[in-house]
Protein backbone atom coordinates (compact mmCIF):
# COMPACT_ATOMS: atom_id res chain seq x y z
CA UNK A 1 0.00 0.00 0.00
CA UNK A 2 2.85 2.41 0.80
CA UNK A 3 4.38 1.72 -2.62
CA UNK A 4 1.05 2.43 -4.35
CA UNK A 5 0.48 5.63 -2.38
CA UNK A 6 3.96 6.82 -3.28
CA UNK A 7 3.27 6.29 -6.97
CA UNK A 8 -0.09 8.07 -6.76
CA UNK A 9 1.40 11.00 -4.86
CA UNK A 10 4.16 11.65 -7.33
CA UNK A 11 1.88 11.20 -10.35
CA UNK A 12 -0.70 13.57 -8.85
CA UNK A 13 1.86 16.27 -8.10
CA UNK A 14 3.41 15.95 -11.56
CA UNK A 15 6.90 15.35 -10.18
CA UNK A 16 7.20 12.02 -11.96
CA UNK A 17 5.15 9.00 -12.88
CA UNK A 18 6.24 5.48 -11.93
CA UNK A 19 9.67 4.13 -11.08
CA UNK A 20 11.08 1.23 -13.03
CA UNK A 21 10.67 0.30 -16.64
CA UNK A 22 13.12 -0.39 -19.47
CA UNK A 23 14.48 2.42 -21.61
CA UNK A 24 15.20 1.36 -25.18
CA UNK A 25 17.33 2.99 -27.89
CA UNK A 26 19.89 2.02 -30.53
CA UNK A 27 23.62 1.68 -30.90
CA UNK A 28 24.69 2.15 -34.51
CA UNK A 29 27.55 -0.34 -34.37
CA UNK A 30 28.92 -3.15 -32.25
CA UNK A 31 30.81 -1.94 -29.17
CA UNK A 32 34.46 -2.64 -29.85
CA UNK A 33 35.27 -3.08 -26.17
CA UNK A 34 33.71 -3.26 -22.73
CA UNK A 35 36.99 -2.22 -21.11
CA UNK A 36 36.36 1.43 -20.14
CA UNK A 37 40.03 2.35 -20.47
CA UNK A 38 40.17 1.20 -24.10
CA UNK A 39 37.17 3.06 -25.52
CA UNK A 40 37.56 4.72 -28.93
CA UNK A 41 34.21 4.16 -30.66
CA UNK A 42 30.80 5.73 -30.08
CA UNK A 43 29.00 2.52 -29.09
CA UNK A 44 31.59 1.66 -26.43
CA UNK A 45 31.50 5.25 -25.20
CA UNK A 46 27.72 5.01 -24.69
CA UNK A 47 28.15 1.94 -22.50
CA UNK A 48 31.03 3.53 -20.60
CA UNK A 49 29.01 6.67 -19.90
CA UNK A 50 26.02 4.71 -18.56
CA UNK A 51 28.03 2.31 -16.41
CA UNK A 52 31.21 4.10 -15.37
CA UNK A 53 31.58 6.06 -12.16
CA UNK A 54 33.99 9.00 -12.42
CA UNK A 55 35.69 11.28 -9.91
CA UNK A 56 34.54 14.46 -11.64
CA UNK A 57 31.77 14.92 -14.21
CA UNK A 58 31.42 17.68 -16.80
CA UNK A 59 27.75 18.63 -16.62
CA UNK A 60 26.58 18.37 -20.24
CA UNK A 61 24.02 21.14 -19.73
CA UNK A 62 26.15 23.77 -17.95
CA UNK A 63 29.55 22.51 -19.21
CA UNK A 64 30.85 23.06 -15.65
CA UNK A 65 32.61 20.54 -13.42
CA UNK A 66 30.64 18.72 -10.74
CA UNK A 67 31.87 16.44 -7.92
CA UNK A 68 31.01 12.77 -8.29
CA UNK A 69 33.11 10.11 -6.54
CA UNK A 70 35.42 12.91 -5.46
CA UNK A 71 33.83 15.44 -3.13
CA UNK A 72 36.73 17.88 -3.56
CA UNK A 73 40.03 18.19 -5.43
CA UNK A 74 43.05 20.47 -5.48
CA UNK A 75 45.66 20.99 -8.19
CA UNK A 76 49.20 21.96 -7.22
CA UNK A 77 50.38 25.46 -8.21
CA UNK A 78 52.55 24.06 -11.03
CA UNK A 79 49.79 21.81 -12.34
CA UNK A 80 51.75 18.58 -11.91
CA UNK A 81 49.63 16.92 -9.26
CA UNK A 82 46.01 16.65 -8.19
CA UNK A 83 44.73 15.54 -4.79
CA UNK A 84 41.25 14.02 -4.47
CA UNK A 85 39.06 13.81 -1.39
CA UNK A 86 36.79 10.83 -1.99
CA UNK A 87 33.17 10.12 -1.18
CA UNK A 88 32.71 7.63 1.66
CA UNK A 89 30.25 4.77 1.93
CA UNK A 90 30.33 3.98 -1.80
CA UNK A 91 30.41 0.44 -3.22
CA UNK A 92 30.90 -1.13 -6.64
CA UNK A 93 28.01 -2.89 -8.36
CA UNK A 94 29.01 -6.22 -6.77
CA UNK A 95 29.18 -4.70 -3.29
CA UNK A 96 32.98 -4.30 -3.14
CA UNK A 97 33.80 -1.14 -1.13
CA UNK A 98 35.26 1.85 -3.00
CA UNK A 99 38.43 3.50 -1.69
CA UNK A 100 41.53 5.43 -2.69
CA UNK A 101 43.20 2.13 -3.60
CA UNK A 102 40.79 1.80 -6.51
CA UNK A 103 41.69 5.27 -7.82
CA UNK A 104 45.40 4.50 -7.61
CA UNK A 105 44.86 1.13 -9.31
CA UNK A 106 42.87 2.77 -12.12
CA UNK A 107 45.48 5.45 -12.77
CA UNK A 108 48.30 2.90 -12.88
CA UNK A 109 46.35 0.76 -15.33
CA UNK A 110 45.41 3.81 -17.41
CA UNK A 111 49.01 4.94 -17.76
CA UNK A 112 50.55 1.49 -18.27
CA UNK A 113 52.47 1.74 -21.58
CA UNK A 114 51.64 -1.88 -22.34
CA UNK A 115 47.90 -1.10 -22.35
CA UNK A 116 48.04 1.72 -24.93
CA UNK A 117 44.89 3.30 -23.51
CA UNK A 118 43.43 5.98 -25.83
CA UNK A 119 42.01 7.70 -22.75
CA UNK A 120 45.42 7.67 -21.09
CA UNK A 121 47.03 9.50 -24.01
CA UNK A 122 45.44 12.78 -22.91
CA UNK A 123 47.29 12.57 -19.57
CA UNK A 124 50.78 12.06 -21.02
CA UNK A 125 52.59 15.30 -20.24
CA UNK A 126 56.26 14.36 -20.56
CA UNK A 127 58.79 11.60 -20.10
CA UNK A 128 58.62 9.82 -16.79
CA UNK A 129 56.09 7.82 -14.84
CA UNK A 130 52.79 8.96 -13.41
CA UNK A 131 52.61 8.24 -9.68
CA UNK A 132 49.45 7.52 -7.68
CA UNK A 133 49.88 7.63 -3.89
CA UNK A 134 47.21 6.62 -1.39
CA UNK A 135 47.24 9.13 1.48
CA UNK A 136 44.25 7.67 3.32
CA UNK A 137 41.29 5.43 2.56
CA UNK A 138 39.46 8.47 1.20
CA UNK A 139 42.38 10.54 -0.09
CA UNK A 140 44.75 10.07 -3.03
CA UNK A 141 47.31 12.20 -4.88
CA UNK A 142 48.29 11.72 -8.53
CA UNK A 143 51.55 13.26 -9.75
CA UNK A 144 52.59 13.75 -13.38
CA UNK A 145 56.10 14.32 -14.78
CA UNK A 146 55.01 17.70 -16.20
CA UNK A 147 52.03 20.03 -15.98
CA UNK A 148 48.80 18.80 -17.60
CA UNK A 149 46.57 21.62 -18.80
CA UNK A 150 42.89 21.23 -17.96
CA UNK A 151 43.84 18.25 -15.80
CA UNK A 152 40.67 17.99 -13.71
CA UNK A 153 38.35 17.94 -16.76
CA UNK A 154 40.12 14.90 -18.18
CA UNK A 155 38.84 12.74 -15.32
CA UNK A 156 35.33 12.97 -16.79
CA UNK A 157 36.50 10.23 -19.18
CA UNK A 158 38.07 7.91 -16.56
CA UNK A 159 35.70 5.40 -14.92
CA UNK A 160 37.18 4.02 -11.72
CA UNK A 161 37.98 0.30 -11.70
CA UNK A 162 37.99 -1.95 -8.66
CA UNK A 163 41.39 -3.04 -7.35
CA UNK A 164 39.85 -5.96 -5.44
CA UNK A 165 36.65 -7.17 -7.12
CA UNK A 166 36.91 -10.60 -8.78
CA UNK A 167 34.70 -9.17 -11.55
CA UNK A 168 37.48 -6.74 -12.51
CA UNK A 169 36.21 -4.04 -14.92
CA UNK A 170 32.73 -5.59 -14.90
CA UNK A 171 32.31 -4.16 -11.37
CA UNK A 172 31.22 -0.56 -11.90
CA UNK A 173 30.30 2.57 -9.97
CA UNK A 174 27.84 4.09 -12.44
CA UNK A 175 24.02 3.92 -12.44
CA UNK A 176 23.82 0.81 -14.64
CA UNK A 177 25.77 -2.41 -15.07
CA UNK A 178 26.17 -4.61 -18.16
CA UNK A 179 23.91 -7.62 -17.66
CA UNK A 180 24.09 -9.24 -21.10
CA UNK A 181 25.78 -8.62 -24.44
CA UNK A 182 24.50 -10.48 -27.48
CA UNK A 183 26.74 -9.61 -30.46
CA UNK A 184 24.77 -8.42 -33.46
CA UNK A 185 21.65 -7.97 -31.37
CA UNK A 186 21.73 -6.00 -28.12
CA UNK A 187 23.44 -4.89 -24.93
CA UNK A 188 21.29 -5.06 -21.80
CA UNK A 189 22.13 -2.77 -18.89
CA UNK A 190 20.46 -3.28 -15.53
CA UNK A 191 20.06 -1.00 -12.55
CA UNK A 192 23.10 -0.87 -10.25
CA UNK A 193 21.51 -1.56 -6.86
CA UNK A 194 24.64 -0.20 -5.13
CA UNK A 195 24.69 3.15 -6.98
CA UNK A 196 25.46 5.89 -4.47
CA UNK A 197 23.21 8.73 -5.68
CA UNK A 198 19.81 9.53 -4.19
CA UNK A 199 17.08 11.93 -5.23
CA UNK A 200 15.81 14.81 -3.09
CA UNK A 201 13.39 12.47 -1.26
CA UNK A 202 16.06 9.93 -0.35
CA UNK A 203 15.15 7.45 -3.09
CA UNK A 204 18.10 5.51 -4.51
CA UNK A 205 18.78 6.28 -8.16
CA UNK A 206 18.47 5.37 -10.98
CA UNK A 207 14.71 5.31 -11.47
CA UNK A 208 14.89 2.97 -14.47
CA UNK A 209 15.22 -0.78 -14.01
CA UNK A 210 17.11 -1.33 -17.26
CA UNK A 211 18.32 0.10 -20.55
CA UNK A 212 18.19 -2.12 -23.64
CA UNK A 213 20.57 -0.99 -26.39
CA UNK A 214 19.59 -2.55 -29.71
CA UNK A 215 22.43 -2.80 -32.23
CA UNK A 216 20.98 -1.30 -35.40
CA UNK A 217 23.06 0.29 -38.14
CA UNK A 218 20.15 1.18 -40.42
CA UNK A 219 18.94 4.67 -39.47
CA UNK A 220 15.70 4.29 -41.47
CA UNK A 221 14.73 1.22 -39.44
CA UNK A 222 15.63 3.09 -36.25
CA UNK A 223 13.36 5.98 -37.23
CA UNK A 224 10.51 3.61 -38.14
CA UNK A 225 10.77 1.83 -34.80
CA UNK A 226 10.75 5.17 -32.97
CA UNK A 227 7.58 6.28 -34.73
CA UNK A 228 5.97 2.96 -33.79
CA UNK A 229 6.80 3.55 -30.15
CA UNK A 230 9.31 0.69 -29.95
CA UNK A 231 12.18 3.05 -29.06
CA UNK A 232 12.16 5.89 -26.54
CA UNK A 233 14.82 8.12 -28.04
CA UNK A 234 17.14 8.75 -30.95
CA UNK A 235 20.24 10.49 -29.67
CA UNK A 236 21.20 12.05 -33.01
CA UNK A 237 18.86 12.46 -35.97
CA UNK A 238 19.96 13.57 -39.43
CA UNK A 239 18.35 16.77 -40.71
CA UNK A 240 16.21 15.11 -43.38
CA UNK A 241 14.72 12.58 -40.97
CA UNK A 242 14.29 15.30 -38.35
CA UNK A 243 12.28 17.42 -40.79
CA UNK A 244 10.09 14.44 -41.74
CA UNK A 245 9.52 13.49 -38.10
CA UNK A 246 8.78 17.10 -37.17
CA UNK A 247 5.86 17.05 -39.60
CA UNK A 248 4.46 13.86 -38.06
CA UNK A 249 5.14 14.49 -34.36
CA UNK A 250 6.49 18.01 -33.72
CA UNK A 251 6.37 17.56 -29.94
CA UNK A 252 8.91 14.73 -30.10
CA UNK A 253 11.81 16.45 -31.90
CA UNK A 254 14.44 18.76 -30.46
CA UNK A 255 16.87 21.16 -32.12
CA UNK A 256 19.10 22.43 -29.32
CA UNK A 257 21.35 24.52 -31.56
CA UNK A 258 24.94 24.05 -32.73
CA UNK A 259 26.55 20.71 -31.95
CA UNK A 260 30.25 19.86 -31.79
CA UNK A 261 30.05 18.34 -35.28
CA UNK A 262 31.29 20.23 -38.34
CA UNK A 263 31.80 19.49 -42.02
CA UNK A 264 35.00 20.62 -43.72
CA UNK A 265 37.22 20.10 -46.74
CA UNK A 266 40.96 20.28 -47.23
CA UNK A 267 43.64 19.92 -49.88
CA UNK A 268 46.46 17.38 -49.83
CA UNK A 269 49.66 19.40 -49.29
CA UNK A 270 51.98 16.45 -48.74
CA UNK A 271 55.04 16.90 -51.00
CA UNK A 272 55.12 13.14 -51.61
CA UNK A 273 51.55 12.99 -52.93
CA UNK A 274 51.32 11.32 -56.39
CA UNK A 275 49.98 14.20 -58.51
CA UNK A 276 51.62 17.02 -60.52
CA UNK A 277 53.77 19.64 -58.82
CA UNK A 278 51.77 22.52 -60.24
CA UNK A 279 48.68 21.29 -58.40
CA UNK A 280 50.67 21.00 -55.17
CA UNK A 281 51.63 24.66 -55.69
CA UNK A 282 47.93 25.58 -55.94
CA UNK A 283 47.09 23.77 -52.73
CA UNK A 284 50.02 25.32 -50.83
CA UNK A 285 48.80 28.81 -51.75
CA UNK A 286 46.87 30.58 -49.01
CA UNK A 287 45.13 32.75 -51.61
CA UNK A 288 44.02 29.67 -53.54
CA UNK A 289 42.56 28.08 -50.41
CA UNK A 290 40.89 31.33 -49.34
CA UNK A 291 39.48 31.75 -52.86
CA UNK A 292 37.90 28.29 -52.72
CA UNK A 293 36.44 29.21 -49.33
CA UNK A 294 34.97 32.47 -50.66
CA UNK A 295 33.42 30.67 -53.63
CA UNK A 296 31.32 28.30 -51.50
CA UNK A 297 27.83 29.38 -50.48
CA UNK A 298 27.60 28.08 -46.91
CA UNK A 299 24.14 29.56 -46.33
CA UNK A 300 22.83 27.48 -49.24
CA UNK A 301 24.42 24.34 -47.77
CA UNK A 302 22.65 24.96 -44.46
CA UNK A 303 19.31 25.67 -46.15
CA UNK A 304 19.28 22.95 -48.82
CA UNK A 305 21.21 20.08 -47.22
CA UNK A 306 20.27 20.57 -43.58
CA UNK A 307 16.83 22.18 -43.96
CA UNK A 308 18.00 25.10 -41.84
CA UNK A 309 19.28 22.88 -39.00
CA UNK A 310 22.91 23.95 -39.41
CA UNK A 311 24.89 27.16 -39.59
CA UNK A 312 27.94 28.36 -41.54
CA UNK A 313 31.13 27.34 -39.76
CA UNK A 314 33.86 29.84 -38.91
CA UNK A 315 36.61 27.64 -37.50
CA UNK A 316 37.67 24.59 -35.52
CA UNK A 317 35.57 25.32 -32.43
CA UNK A 318 31.77 25.27 -32.45
CA UNK A 319 29.63 27.87 -30.65
CA UNK A 320 28.43 24.89 -28.59
CA UNK A 321 31.82 24.94 -26.84
CA UNK A 322 31.02 28.01 -24.80
CA UNK A 323 34.38 28.76 -23.20
CA UNK A 324 36.80 27.98 -26.03
CA UNK A 325 34.77 29.36 -28.93
CA UNK A 326 36.34 32.45 -30.54
CA UNK A 327 33.23 34.55 -31.10
CA UNK A 328 35.12 37.24 -33.03
CA UNK A 329 35.70 34.84 -35.92
CA UNK A 330 33.03 34.93 -38.61
CA UNK A 331 32.27 32.42 -41.39
CA UNK A 332 33.79 33.26 -44.75
CA UNK A 333 31.22 35.27 -46.68
CA UNK A 334 30.08 33.89 -50.03
CA UNK A 335 31.76 36.21 -52.54
CA UNK A 336 32.76 34.89 -56.01
CA UNK A 337 34.29 38.27 -56.85
CA UNK A 338 36.64 38.01 -53.87
CA UNK A 339 37.49 34.47 -54.96
CA UNK A 340 38.49 35.60 -58.47
CA UNK A 341 40.41 38.60 -57.11
CA UNK A 342 42.49 36.35 -54.84
CA UNK A 343 43.15 33.96 -57.71
CA UNK A 344 44.30 36.81 -59.98
CA UNK A 345 46.86 37.75 -57.31
CA UNK A 346 48.36 34.28 -57.79
CA UNK A 347 48.46 34.54 -61.59
CA UNK A 348 45.24 32.63 -62.33
CA UNK A 349 43.02 33.93 -65.15
CA UNK A 350 39.79 33.02 -66.90
CA UNK A 351 40.16 31.67 -70.42
CA UNK A 352 36.61 31.60 -71.68
CA UNK A 353 34.72 29.90 -68.90
CA UNK A 354 37.72 27.93 -67.57
CA UNK A 355 40.16 29.09 -64.92
CA UNK A 356 43.84 28.53 -65.75
CA UNK A 357 47.00 29.04 -63.73
CA UNK A 358 49.91 31.25 -64.83
CA UNK A 359 51.39 28.35 -66.83
CA UNK A 360 48.13 27.70 -68.66
CA UNK A 361 47.05 24.57 -66.77
CA UNK A 362 43.25 24.39 -66.41
CA UNK A 363 42.27 24.32 -62.74
CA UNK A 364 40.83 20.88 -62.20
CA UNK A 365 41.04 18.54 -59.23
CA UNK A 366 39.18 15.64 -57.64
CA UNK A 367 37.59 15.61 -54.20
CA UNK A 368 36.87 12.39 -52.32
CA UNK A 369 34.19 11.78 -49.73
CA UNK A 370 32.59 8.71 -48.19
CA UNK A 371 29.78 6.98 -50.04
CA UNK A 372 26.48 6.32 -48.32
CA UNK A 373 26.41 9.64 -46.46
CA UNK A 374 23.61 11.36 -48.36
CA UNK A 375 24.10 14.80 -46.82
CA UNK A 376 27.83 14.78 -47.52
CA UNK A 377 27.38 13.60 -51.10
CA UNK A 378 24.85 16.39 -51.73
CA UNK A 379 27.14 18.93 -50.12
CA UNK A 380 30.01 17.87 -52.36
CA UNK A 381 27.75 18.26 -55.40
CA UNK A 382 26.80 21.80 -54.33
CA UNK A 383 30.46 22.72 -53.77
CA UNK A 384 31.13 21.36 -57.26
CA UNK A 385 28.50 23.74 -58.69
CA UNK A 386 29.84 26.75 -56.76
CA UNK A 387 33.39 26.15 -58.01
CA UNK A 388 32.19 25.69 -61.59
CA UNK A 389 30.78 29.23 -61.38
CA UNK A 390 34.36 30.59 -61.10
CA UNK A 391 35.77 28.29 -63.79
CA UNK A 392 37.06 25.43 -61.64
CA UNK A 393 36.29 21.82 -62.57
CA UNK A 394 35.97 19.65 -59.50
CA UNK A 395 35.48 15.91 -59.98
CA UNK A 396 33.62 14.12 -57.22
CA UNK A 397 34.74 10.64 -56.13
CA UNK A 398 32.82 8.67 -53.49
CA UNK A 399 34.56 5.81 -51.69
CA UNK A 400 33.67 3.36 -48.97
CA UNK A 401 34.95 4.66 -45.66
CA UNK A 402 37.80 2.16 -45.32
CA UNK A 403 39.15 3.01 -48.78
CA UNK A 404 38.87 6.73 -48.05
CA UNK A 405 40.84 6.41 -44.80
CA UNK A 406 43.49 4.40 -46.65
CA UNK A 407 43.90 7.19 -49.20
CA UNK A 408 44.17 10.06 -46.73
CA UNK A 409 46.38 8.26 -44.21
CA UNK A 410 48.49 5.78 -46.21
CA UNK A 411 48.86 5.99 -49.99
CA UNK A 412 48.03 9.74 -50.30
CA UNK A 413 46.16 9.15 -53.56
CA UNK A 414 43.78 12.07 -53.32
CA UNK A 415 43.81 15.81 -54.01
CA UNK A 416 41.00 17.11 -51.81
CA UNK A 417 38.73 15.53 -49.22
CA UNK A 418 35.36 16.37 -47.65
CA UNK A 419 34.69 14.86 -44.23
CA UNK A 420 33.15 15.64 -40.89
CA UNK A 421 34.78 16.29 -37.53
CA UNK A 422 33.28 15.55 -34.14
CA UNK A 423 34.87 16.89 -30.96
CA UNK A 424 33.90 14.75 -27.99
CA UNK A 425 36.03 16.76 -25.57
CA UNK A 426 35.58 20.48 -25.00
CA UNK A 427 39.23 21.07 -24.11
CA UNK A 428 41.66 22.04 -26.92
CA UNK A 429 44.16 19.47 -25.66
CA UNK A 430 41.98 16.89 -27.40
CA UNK A 431 42.98 18.52 -30.71
CA UNK A 432 46.73 18.24 -30.20
CA UNK A 433 46.79 15.32 -32.68
CA UNK A 434 45.34 17.65 -35.34
CA UNK A 435 47.23 20.91 -34.90
CA UNK A 436 50.77 19.78 -34.11
CA UNK A 437 52.65 19.57 -37.41
CA UNK A 438 54.15 16.23 -36.35
CA UNK A 439 50.74 14.69 -35.62
CA UNK A 440 49.18 11.92 -37.71
CA UNK A 441 45.80 13.70 -37.90
CA UNK A 442 47.38 16.89 -39.27
CA UNK A 443 45.37 15.95 -42.33
CA UNK A 444 46.65 18.27 -45.04
CA UNK A 445 50.24 17.07 -44.37
CA UNK A 446 50.46 14.43 -41.60
CA UNK A 447 53.63 13.67 -39.65
CA UNK A 448 55.67 16.60 -40.93
CA UNK A 449 59.34 15.99 -40.08
CA UNK A 450 59.51 19.69 -39.23
CA UNK A 451 56.95 22.47 -39.67
CA UNK A 452 56.53 23.07 -43.40
CA UNK A 453 55.55 26.72 -42.92
CA UNK A 454 56.20 29.52 -40.45
CA UNK A 455 52.53 29.64 -39.46
CA UNK A 456 52.52 25.92 -38.65
CA UNK A 457 55.59 26.41 -36.47
CA UNK A 458 53.71 29.16 -34.65
CA UNK A 459 50.68 26.92 -34.16
CA UNK A 460 53.01 24.24 -32.74
CA UNK A 461 54.40 26.78 -30.28
CA UNK A 462 50.97 28.02 -29.21
CA UNK A 463 49.49 24.54 -28.81
CA UNK A 464 52.45 23.41 -26.72
CA UNK A 465 52.22 26.60 -24.66
CA UNK A 466 48.55 26.13 -23.86
CA UNK A 467 49.14 22.48 -23.03
CA UNK A 468 51.77 23.35 -20.42
CA UNK A 469 49.98 26.33 -18.87
CA UNK A 470 47.80 25.91 -15.79
CA UNK A 471 45.95 29.24 -15.90
CA UNK A 472 42.78 28.76 -17.95
CA UNK A 473 42.64 32.40 -19.06
CA UNK A 474 46.18 32.22 -20.46
CA UNK A 475 45.38 28.98 -22.23
CA UNK A 476 42.36 30.68 -23.79
CA UNK A 477 44.60 33.48 -25.04
CA UNK A 478 46.97 31.00 -26.69
CA UNK A 479 44.18 28.96 -28.28
CA UNK A 480 42.37 32.08 -29.52
CA UNK A 481 45.52 32.86 -31.52
CA UNK A 482 45.54 29.31 -32.92
CA UNK A 483 41.96 29.76 -34.11
CA UNK A 484 42.81 33.12 -35.70
CA UNK A 485 45.78 31.64 -37.59
CA UNK A 486 43.71 28.68 -38.80
CA UNK A 487 40.93 30.98 -40.00
CA UNK A 488 43.45 33.11 -41.89
CA UNK A 489 45.46 30.26 -43.45
CA UNK A 490 42.50 27.93 -44.15
CA UNK A 491 44.29 24.56 -44.08
CA UNK A 492 40.80 23.26 -43.37
CA UNK A 493 37.93 25.01 -45.14
CA UNK A 494 35.14 24.83 -42.57
CA UNK A 495 31.73 24.64 -44.20
CA UNK A 496 28.92 24.06 -41.71
CA UNK A 497 28.34 23.30 -38.05
CA UNK A 498 25.45 20.89 -37.74
CA UNK A 499 22.78 21.43 -35.13
CA UNK A 500 22.21 18.91 -32.37
CA UNK A 501 19.00 17.12 -33.40
CA UNK A 502 17.30 14.43 -31.35
CA UNK A 503 13.96 12.71 -30.88
CA UNK A 504 12.40 11.76 -27.55
CA UNK A 505 9.21 9.85 -26.78
CA UNK A 506 6.66 11.67 -24.61
CA UNK A 507 6.80 8.61 -22.34
CA UNK A 508 10.33 9.57 -21.27
CA UNK A 509 10.38 12.18 -18.53
CA UNK A 510 13.14 14.36 -17.06
CA UNK A 511 14.95 14.34 -20.42
CA UNK A 512 16.58 17.67 -21.20
CA UNK A 513 18.39 17.45 -24.57
CA UNK A 514 21.70 19.32 -24.79
CA UNK A 515 24.19 20.24 -27.51
CA UNK A 516 27.04 17.90 -26.57
CA UNK A 517 27.28 14.12 -26.22
CA UNK A 518 25.42 12.28 -24.90
CA UNK A 519 22.67 14.67 -25.90
CA UNK A 520 19.58 12.87 -24.60
CA UNK A 521 20.70 10.53 -21.81
CA UNK A 522 23.41 12.59 -20.11
CA UNK A 523 21.30 12.49 -16.89
CA UNK A 524 20.36 8.82 -17.27
CA UNK A 525 19.98 8.20 -13.54
CA UNK A 526 17.13 10.75 -13.43
CA UNK A 527 15.20 9.53 -16.48
CA UNK A 528 11.74 8.10 -15.88
CA UNK A 529 9.34 6.18 -18.07
CA UNK A 530 5.71 7.15 -17.61
CA UNK A 531 2.68 8.52 -19.37
CA UNK A 532 3.05 12.24 -18.66
CA UNK A 533 4.18 14.56 -21.42
CA UNK A 534 7.87 15.45 -21.56
CA UNK A 535 8.61 18.94 -20.28
CA UNK A 536 9.87 21.10 -23.15
CA UNK A 537 12.98 22.14 -21.25
CA UNK A 538 15.12 22.44 -24.36
CA UNK A 539 12.83 24.70 -26.33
Amino acid sequence: MKRLLGILFFAATGVYAEWGGELRFCLHSEPKTLNPLMVEDEASETIRYLTGGVLIRVNRQTQELEPELATAWKISPRGQSITFQLRQGVAFSDGTPFSAEDVAYTVRALMDPALHSPTGDAFRSGSGAVEAQVLAADRVIITFPAAVAGLERLFDQVPILSAHSPKKEAAVLGPFVVSKYTPGSEVLLERNIHFWKMDARGRHLPYLDAIRLDIQQNRDIELMRFTRGELHLINTVDAESFTRLAQQAPSQVYDTGPSLESEMMWFNQNPNAPFPEYRKAWFRSKNFRRAISAAINRADLCRVIYFGHAQPAAGPISPANRYWYRAQLKPHTYDPKEALARLRQEGFRLVGDRLCDREGHPVEFSMITNSGNKARERMAAMVQQDLAAIGIKMNLVTLDFRSLIERISQNLQYEACLLGLTNYDLDPNSQMNVWLSSANNHQWYPNEPKPATAWEAEVDRLMQAQASTVAREKRKEYFDKVQEIVADQAPFIYLVTKNSLSAISPKLQNATPVMIRPQTYWNAENLILGTAQLARNAR
